[in-house]
């Protein structure tokens, strides 16, 4: 089909006599590039009044492939008008670099097939993650782990037909690979190690983007951003960004508290040991409150015991399981029941306990306040205190007689 548009095209050359052979050529190349140009228009035109169209149907798919295909389409317009007018130009001309026109119509029909395949994998992906149009959008970081495995396969498919297609064989490019590769491997193990611990986990899935995670082996806590094939990139609670290599997450125990199911409250509340008579009371009223609060999960362990004979309290064990996972709403639950305690404590005339000590002093032995309370109710200092009133007298005309001194002292100056 080529070769006869390429005879069509010199024969309308050949007719024209009023004007030289480079200026009919440069006409014909032009009226080439300007009809490929109104033809890539018309298509862009013609693919978005159907993607506008079928933009009101319940199929998404039909959206996704005209999207996709709307640029490549318009490349190979220009791909295959471009070398239509390379050929014309080669045909009258002697130029080296028209030579390569079919290996360059080759290697593009190749990159624009390879473009549509790449936009339709990206169109998929908003698909499938998105709540707007999936009942139940799957989970992100499986589709992008899925995306981007697509997206290397396709590639790499793509480079060795391209290479192929230059002349080079692709069983030598793969010989030339299983040697290379055991170099490779060495000399870039930790990188092939991060590779494989990002394939680990996009397979296993012990954490995807958003959860909270934590180690108890390393310092690392936070919100999970990216799971690249290298780098997982964490975000602390202080709103910075922790780089850490995939291998590290096959060697370290990782804690995902944003699958827990429930918060635990789990507290250990101390009464006086006056108020003993109470304790059965006060524990049963604190059971019942649990029980019939609406954010309790009661299905869960629940355990309001008295547990111990402390150095200043009576111990009570709560043990209780909130139904939010949400930190700031547990907080409020936890403050709520905290409250409602103190309440049933207070309630039977009790108190919550704190860190006291009594001290029993042995018949005969008395405090100073005491003494000094004495003294001033009529009886007679003992012989201790009254040498001590003595020496003031006596320390205060010393002080004097020595300030004399400096005075005098000053004045001889």
């Amino acid at each position: 089909m080529t070769g006869d548009v390429t005879a069509m095209i010199n024969g309308w050359i050949q007719s024209f006599d009023l004007l030289s052979q480079g200026w009919r050529v440069g006409i014909v190349v032009f009226a080439l590039v300007f009809g490929t140009a109104t033809v890539a228009y018309i298509v862009s035109k013609i693919i978005g009044a159907m993607e506008h169209r079928f933009s009101n149907t319940k199929n998404l798919w039909d959206d996704a492939i005209l999207h996709a295909a709307r640029k490549p389409a318009v490349a190979f317009v220009w791909l295959q008008g471009v070398y239509w007018a390379a050929e014309v130009a080669h045909r009258y001309s002697q130029a080296e670099i028209f030579k390569a026109n079919d290996t360059v119509l080759q290697v593009g029909f190749i990159w624009v097939f390879v473009w549509a395949l790449l936009r339709l994998i990206k169109e998929a992906e908003k698909i499938l993650i998105s709540p707007l149009k999936m009942k139940t959008p799957m989970d992100y970081t499986t589709v992008n782990a899925v995306s981007k495995l697509s997206r290397a396969v396709v590639l790499i498919t793509a480079v060795l037909i391209a290479m192929q297609t230059l002349g080079y064989s692709i069983s030598g490019v793969l010989a030339f690979g299983g040697i290379g590769g055991v170099a490779v491997g060495f000399a870039a193990k930790d990188l092939l190690a991060n590779f494989f611990g990002g394939f680990i986990i996009h397979l296993d899935r012990p954490f995807k983007v958003g959860d909270w995670v934590r180690s108890p082996d390393r310092n690392i806590e936070g919100t999970v951003e990216h799971i690249g094939w290298r780098l997982t990139t964490v975000r602390t609670f202080d709103q910075r960004p922790l780089y850490v290599p995939n291998a590290a997450f096959t060697t370290i125990a990782v804690e995902n508290p944003s699958r827990m199911s429930n918060r635990r409250i789990s507290e250990t509340i101390g009464i006086r040991y006056a108020d003993v008579s109470q304790m059965a009371e006060i524990v049963e009223d604190i059971r019942s409150m649990l029980e019939h609060n609406d954010e309790i999960d009661t299905n869960q362990t629940l355990i309001v015991n008295f547990v111990a004979f402390n150095a200043s309290s009576l111990d009570i064990m709560v043990y209780t399981f909130t139904k939010t996972t949400q930190w700031v709403h547990y907080h409020e639950v936890k403050q709520s029941v905290l409250l409602k305690i103190s309440e049933i404590i207070e309630g039977y005339g009790a108190e919550v306990a704190f860190p006291t000590r009594t001290l029993h002093l042995p018949e005969g032995v008395r405090l100073a306040n005491a003494r000094e309370g004495n003294n001033e109710g009529g009886r007679e200092p003992d012989q201790g205190s009254e040498s001590r009133e003595q020496r003031k007298p006596v320390e205060r005309s010393r002080q004097t007689a020595h300030a004399g001194d400096q005075e005098e002292a000053g004045d001889a100056e």
